[in-house]
């Protein structure tokens, strides 16, 4: 499974999910499953701009843990 840290990287500087809408421009939709780690699908310019905010690496975004079991798509 592939975890989501969205809601740390927001905390962690304090903003909120309209706070990153503005700043890159990613629809709320997509915010909100990402934060709830919920998300199944990633636009790779959404991952690009979500780096470029927090200045990070993908891998303090997105984690991949083998020992959680596989999400279901639906």
């Amino acid at each position: 499974m592939i975890r989501c840290h969205l809601g740390r990287l927001m905390g962690e500087r304090k903003m909120n999910i309209a706070d990153v809408m503005r700043e890159t421009g990613i629809k709320r939709t997509m915010l909100t499953l990402m934060y709830k780690d919920e998300v199944q699908r990633l636009d790779m310019d959404a991952l690009d701009k979500l780096c470029r905010l927090f200045a990070c690496e993908v891998k303090d975004l997105l984690e991949f843990d083998s020992s959680a079991p596989q999400k279901e798509a639906e």
